[in-house]
């Protein structure tokens, strides 16, 4: 018996236009269709031109508006079309497009099995639907079939699709035979396919391959060269400068994704004059109302430590996000300014942004470097209200925070209530420990990392050493000290060496010290001198501090420790005239010791603009 029924089409969000069916068919038919929508069959009873016409009609409106529920009831229909004419196939055809969209590639695929007719586009359709849903490899089984069927051949938008395929699978030798294809058939002069050859090379990591056939090519599009530029930004970014002016040599007008691929790279080499030049061609032009070309000109500032211009880019951005003012607040921390990195996060929540947590995590970082730990509990408030929003590294950002602020009682609260740990959270605890006199629980916390099955790496050792540096543990220094190569592979660096010189330095082993700088396996650096000097200095020591000294001196003739470390060496002996020329000396150098300074506040003022309101 036939059931009469309308099903009114509105999708959830509502479309401006609502789909109203108006159909009849059998009370089986539909629960059929509906209890196992994934299994559609082509089986088919009655229908009339009328059903073609309507279906076409409907398919041509859900387009606009992919909706899984509605193109069920358009397949539905189908059971009504007899056999399959040019319409149907048109039908057909449209409908794998939409469960594509909608993202239901096994029944698209279904479908196009059970199909008993397919034209060009039935394949490229699903070839494209599974490269544009991330499965490329399915994509290219889907391509090599076509040939091996020999029905159809392929069009532009099938190879298309094909290359594209290629650029994201690990099928280079595919990508190759593809464009053999294209050459066959006559398309190397389509600026699409050549477009998709090259970021396929691009992405497999052949970029001399692909500025060989960039260069053979007579028709290019800005895509193409954008394609180019991407290609050197990531892999050989020094050749940015040549490759934009052979762009401009060519009267080729950049747009936005040139402009922020270029500031990208320029920030890179840090090559301030060219960034200048493609600043002033981007006013003229016109462009730069995109935020990724803001972010990209303003960090090319930041990476030429131009920290007011690059205020003066981000400022005049028509539009930012929340990435902006985390890039500029990171930038303002890199340029030493931490205070305007914490002005800036306060900013972002004026404007009604919410921070990131890669925002939390540059406040961490500044409040660490202003040692300001009101500022810092403020943060540490917001990051609660965030919850799983973070991750890892803000906690690790928290940890340090409170390390550099002195608070050991909250970092070891931080560090016992994070339950995932990364090398990084246990290196940052070691050295929490080790600069606030708790050295023995810092070398207890590294061997419970080891316990732990958390690999060390080169700062973690550092970290180490210094511990047993302030603590004096001569023996566990040493054994650190050799477990680096021998049990983890790590070749001792300049730092290691300078911990192991301070630890015996301390202990008054001066000799033992001296020979281990003389034996390093590479040219000891001043810093290791310089910290002789000073072991030498706190044991009175002056013929081996002469030594160091003079070595300090013939690497770095113009740091002022060194010259003021050997003058109060000569000053505790009462050797008042080698004082003097010491002063004279670095009078003569032009050498000028650097004046110290501190952070204060001044009853409970901060030097920085508060973050007051962070957590309303």
């Amino acid at each position: 018996m036939a059931l009469a029924c309308v099903v009114r089409i509105a999708s959830r969000p509502r479309p401006p236009l609502s789909l109203t069916i108006t159909f009849s068919v059998s009370h089986r038919l539909t629960t059929t269709f509906f209890s196992s929508a994934s299994d559609p069959d082509l089986s088919l009873p009655i229908a009339t031109v009328a059903e073609e016409k309507l279906c076409i009609n409907l398919l041509q409106k859900c387009l606009r508006f992919p909706n899984l529920h509605y193109v069920r009831a358009i397949h539905a229909r189908f059971f009504r079309i007899p056999k399959l004419t040019t319409s149907s196939l048109y039908l057909l055809n449209n409908l794998i497009s939409l469960y594509v969209k909608c993202n239901r590639l096994t029944y698209a695929l279904k479908l196009f099995d059970q199909m008993s007719e397919r034209n060009v586009v039935s394949w490229s359709v699903l070839i494209a639907g599974f490269v544009q849903r991330g499965c490329p490899d399915e994509a290219l089984s889907l391509f090599l079939r076509m040939q091996r069927e020999a029905v159809v051949s392929p069009n532009e938008f099938s190879l298309v699709s094909a290359l594209n395929g290629c650029s994201f699978s690990q099928n280079l030798m595919l990508l190759y035979q593809i464009f053999s294809w294209v050459i066959r058939l006559g398309f190397e002069c389509n600026v699409f396919l050549m477009n998709a050859f090259l970021t396929g090379l691009i992405r497999h990591g052949m970029l001399s391959d692909a500025k060989v056939v960039f260069d053979k090519r007579v028709s290019k599009d800005i895509v193409s060269w954008n394609a180019m530029m991407a290609g050197f930004l990531q892999h050989s970014y020094s050749q940015i400068p040549f490759f934009w002016h052979q762009m401009n040599g060519e009267g080729v007008k950049p747009d936005d994704f040139t402009f922020s691929t270029v500031f990208t790279g320029l920030a890179s080499l840090a090559d301030i004059k060219l960034g200048l030049q493609v600043h002033a061609q981007l006013v003229k032009s016109g462009h730069g109302v995109e935020i990724c070309v803001g972010n990209s000109l303003s960090n090319m500032y930041i990476k030429n430590q131009r920290l007011n211009d690059a205020f003066k880019a981000f400022y005049e951005m028509p539009q930012k996000n929340v990435r902006s003012w985390t890039q500029m607040a990171a930038g303002a921390l890199e340029c030493g300014e931490p205070d305007r990195t914490l002005e800036l996060v306060a900013e972002l929540r004026v404007v009604g942004l919410m921070p990131n947590r890669f925002t939390l995590a540059t406040a961490f970082d500044a409040c660490a470097k202003l040692a300001s730990l009101e500022e810092g509990k403020k943060f540490h408030g917001l990051r609660i209200k965030l919850g799983s929003q973070v991750d890892i590294c803000v906690d690790n950002a928290l940890l340090n925070m409170y390390a550099k602020c002195g608070c050991m009682d909250e970092t070891w609260v931080v560090f016992q209530l994070g339950h995932d740990r990364s090398e990084i959270t246990w290196t940052t605890m070691i050295m929490a420990c080790a600069q606030n006199g708790q050295s023995k629980a810092a070398l207890e916390i590294f061997e419970d990392m080891m316990f732990s099955d958390v690999e060390p790496n080169y700062i973690t050792f550092i970290c180490v050493l210094y511990a047993c540096s302030q603590g004096r543990f001569i023996d566990k220094g040493w054994k650190y000290f050799f477990s680096m190569y021998n049990e983890h592979g790590i070749s001792p660096g300049e730092e290691h060496y300078v911990c192991m010189v301070d630890l015996l330095g301390r202990a008054g082993q001066i000799k033992q010290a001296e020979d281990l700088i003389l034996n390093m396996p590479f040219q000891p650096g001043v810093l290791v001198w310089k910290t002789l000097l000073g072991a030498c200095h706190l044991h009175g020591d002056v013929e081996t501090g002469n030594r160091a000294a003079q070595r300090a001196i013939d690497l770095d003739g113009k740091d002022s420790s060194t010259y003021v470390l050997l003058s109060n060496s000569f000053a505790c002996q009462s050797n008042w005239e080698n004082v003097g020329m010491m002063r004279e000396l670095m009078d003569n150098r032009d050498v000028k010791k650097m004046p110290g300074s501190s952070w204060i506040e001044v009853e409970k003022r901060s030097p920085i603009c508060p973050v007051w309101g962070l957590l309303t």
